[in-house]
């Protein structure tokens, strides 16, 4: 009993010096950054907001109901706190709501097969089918005259994975030159496969729709991310039959039964619900600056994912960044110099849409940022910043870092004057006015391989500490920017390194005009 309340006690001894050194990392005594602090890294709500998003409301696909449910249990969630909020319209898009999808190997064997139609996919009912793969034919004509073969039949579109054993296990645990000789197989065979697909006429973006012309039932893909169990999903490409994405494994057993003819066989059964055009919108928060309203810090990352999965790391890591530094600013500092509004984009995936809406709709912001804020690459803690192409911002972050906490600053790095974002993510839609908007990178995380886009992008892949520390980061820097007496400069670079792949000289980007449907969307 003794030996436990000695141990107790050096515990208790322990956090209560953890905390009087964590307290002493504070470069400045500002109680603002205190109680920042203490709600951010103390009191974090970052877990149980991230469940309710990602396992309750789920993907985010825009046009979908489960991105409008989205955006409302935003504002609901703003409310709540005593923060305004509101659902912003900024144009349409093709709705869509997706069902269950069941696909069975139901010759030569049995088998039940993990599948899933790609976005936007039209549904089908239960339908059986036997599987082709795409002919390897000497021309476009030879194609048109294989087509009736097609008819009525699930057609594999996609190049067969050799192995689906990741290349870092092959390097862990192969003899080098076994290694060697499957990669080189494996380049040599997609080139074929290319040469393939070339041969059709079709490019592949174009040869769905081909096919679903010719009457085939449905179309077969994979899209492999280089990982165990893990394939990124996109958007289908067929209007009247569906696009279905097979595992890996699965596709290949399916592809080399049908390039042996060994007769398979699948049953389908897939739900989908097309709604028509559909009003889509921006969620944007704000806590109403008390000395200088019209000028403002925005909190900026994309809402709305693919639905693959459940978007946690594309973008609900960045969502939840964005939304918690709004809760914590709100308890420790609900009375900024300027107006602070936290932007929830839709539409990012489909081209910056709702953030260049927004944008394009509100001059008056883009002409009254102070510093925008933007997060959109994972998990991962934030270590990576730029100033934008903008030659005096470093200045004002220098001014911000050095008030901040050891904890947060010591793994920062900073590029000066980096280059100026010409798209990828939404902070794009103000660099290219010039505007301050800089983007808060994080570590990779196997961000690419295992999560960006993939059916394994889960709530159970964040890292939560992390993401509090992002969320924490954030609001210190609103703050900071926020009560900054200067307006941060937009002097911009004026020398650029030529483009490695044209050579032409570089240049500041262009601005780019929303699709505000799906009518115009390019993509």
């Amino acid at each position: 009993m003794r030996t436990r309340f000695a141990l107790a006690g050096l515990l208790l001894a322990s956090l209560t010096l953890q905390r009087d050194v964590r307290a002493q990392s504070f470069a400045v005594d500002d109680p603002v950054l205190r109680r920042i602090w203490q709600e951010g890294m103390e009191r974090s709500q970052v877990a149980r907001l991230g469940q309710t998003l990602l396992d309750s409301i789920g993907p985010r696909l825009t046009g979908s109901p489960g991105m409008k449910a989205g955006n409302d249990w935003l504002v609901a969630t703003y409310s709540g706190w005593g923060i305004s909020a509101r659902n912003e319209r900024y144009g349409t898009w093709k709705g869509w709501r997706r069902g269950t999808t069941h696909v069975d190997l139901i010759a030569p064997r049995v088998r039940t097969l993990e599948a899933m139609m790609l976005a936007w996919s039209p549904g089908t009912k239960r339908a059986e089918g036997k599987v082709l793969i795409l002919p390897d034919l000497p021309d476009s004509n030879a194609f048109v005259a294989w087509l009736p073969q097609a008819r009525n039949a699930f057609v594999a579109i996609s190049f067969p994975q050799p192995t689906c054993r990741p290349d870092q296990s092959w390097e862990q645990w192969a003899q080098a030159p076994t290694v060697e000789r499957m990669k080189a197989a494996r380049d040599t065979a997609r080139n074929a496969w290319n040469d393939r697909v070339r041969r059709t006429g079709y490019e592949v973006r174009t040869l769905p729709k081909r096919l679903e012309t010719a009457g085939v039932r449905g179309l077969l893909t994979n899209n492999w991310s280089a990982g165990w169990g893990v394939d990124k999903l996109f958007d289908a490409r067929t209007e009247k039959v569906p696009t279905v994405n097979l595992s890996c494994e699965d596709y290949g057993l399916l592809f080399r039964l049908a390039e042996r003819n060994q007769g398979p066989v699948i049953r389908m059964e897939a739900e989908a619900e097309f709604l028509g055009e559909v009003p889509v919108y921006n969620t944007i928060a704000e806590i109403k600056g008390s000395e200088k309203p019209d000028e403002y810090v925005v909190l900026s990352a994309h809402f709305d994912s693919w639905d693959g999965s459940s978007g946690a790391t594309d973008n609900g890591t960045g969502t939840l960044t964005m939304l918690e530094a709004m809760r914590i600013l709100k308890a420790a500092h609900p009375a900024p110099a300027r107006t602070i509004l936290a932007g929830h984009w839709s539409g990012e995936e489909q081209g910056l849409n709702g953030s260049r809406a927004f944008a394009a709709d509100h001059p008056e912001i883009v002409s009254g940022l102070q510093a925008l804020f933007n997060q959109d690459n994972g998990t991962g803690r934030v270590a990576n910043l730029s100033m934008q192409g903008l030659v005096n911002a470093g200045a004002f972050w220098g001014r911000w870092l050095a008030r901040l906490p050891n904890e947060i600053t010591r793994n920062l790095s900073v590029q000066f004057p980096g280059m100026a974002s010409g798209g990828g993510t939404d902070n794009a839609s103000f660099v290219c006015f010039g505007a301050p908007a800089f983007g808060l990178g994080s570590l990779n995380a196997d961000y690419g391989q295992y999560t960006w886009h993939t059916n394994r992008d889960t709530f159970d892949k964040l890292m939560l500490d992390d993401v509090k520390n992002n969320a924490t980061l954030t609001a210190m820097l609103a703050y900071l920017a926020s009560e900054d007496p200067e307006r941060v400069s937009r002097e911009r670079r004026t020398l650029f390194p030529a483009n490695p792949q044209t050579g032409a000289a570089g240049s500041w980007p262009e601005c780019r005009p929303p699709a505000r449907s799906s009518a115009e969307s390019t993509r």
